[in-house]
């Protein structure tokens, strides 16, 4: 039986020779990072190459075959499910939104304070939907939030980890799914959830990449190239790559 390690982020956070397998193949190789506290971290590569795989290992969905992921020098073998989820805060594209209130799901995680209420669904831009929709908190959400929009979704999921206040942030793809206009809410939002925080961010798009203070680029199941975002554009060729061809669609015309 695990019990509570009662740990609190202080350091910093590493995998050392960490692989993993799924059906007998190989997925994640030896990979071998560090983060700071505070670290700003994009995990980068083409689909497929093991970037969730990456946060889901982090998070003990997944255990690994072989090496080892230490929080603060304390294998994460040896902390309880209450540990990680005190530190680690998961926002993905595929937030899950519960049949229930509109309230409800904002307050997943724990009770507020209608001052902590005001300022988290402000921030987020919620108040705005809940008005343009002529719809209050009580607002009865169905299964998965179908009766609100994939960034209204966004926004509730952005708002429970505000208010969960996790040391750690891992961002999947928050903002993939959605529009021009939704993108820069949500962003928005984000920036406010990732202030003085241990963020790492799987995203293809490179909006913010170069205020990253590390880049992890992941090929074929390995670690192919880290370093600063500068570094890597002078130094790299993998992540230098992914900068140019994305620079260059960007003028793209029709």
């Amino acid at each position: 039986i695990i019990k509570d390690y009662g740990l609190i982020f202080k350091d910093k956070i590493e995998f050392k020779n960490v692989s993993f397998k799924y059906n007998c193949h190989s997925y994640i190789d030896n990979i071998n990072f560090t983060i700071n506290k505070n670290d700003f971290v994009f995990i980068k590569g083409p689909s497929g190459v093991g970037k969730s795989t990456v946060f889901k290992l982090l998070t003990k969905e997944l255990n690994p075959d072989k090496g080892s992921i230490l929080i603060d020098n304390v294998n994460i073998n040896k902390l309880s499910f209450k540990d990680i989820t005190d530190n680690i805060c998961f926002v993905s594209q595929d937030e899950i939104i519960f049949t229930g209130t509109i309230l409800d799901n904002i307050r997943l995680y724990k009770d507020i304070k209608n001052e902590e209420l005001d300022k988290v669904i402000k921030v987020t831009g919620i108040d705005k939907f809940l008005k343009e929709k002529n719809i209050s908190l009580n607002f009865l959400l169905e299964e998965n939030g179908h009766n609100i929009s994939g960034g209204e979704r966004q926004r509730l999921s952005i708002a429970r980890a505000l208010l969960k206040d996790t040391p750690i942030i891992l961002l999947d793809e928050a903002t993939a799914s959605l529009d021009v206009e939704n993108e820069t809410v949500i962003q928005e939002a984000i920036s406010k959830l990732i202030k003085n925080k241990t963020v790492l961010i799987i995203a293809h798009r490179m909006r913010t990449v170069t205020n990253a203070d590390k880049i992890v680029v992941l090929k074929d199941g390995i670690v192919a190239e880290q370093g600063t975002p500068n570094g890597l554009i002078n130094n790299g060729k993998i992540f230098k790559e992914m900068v140019q061809k994305q620079q260059s669609t960007e003028h793209w015309k029709l």
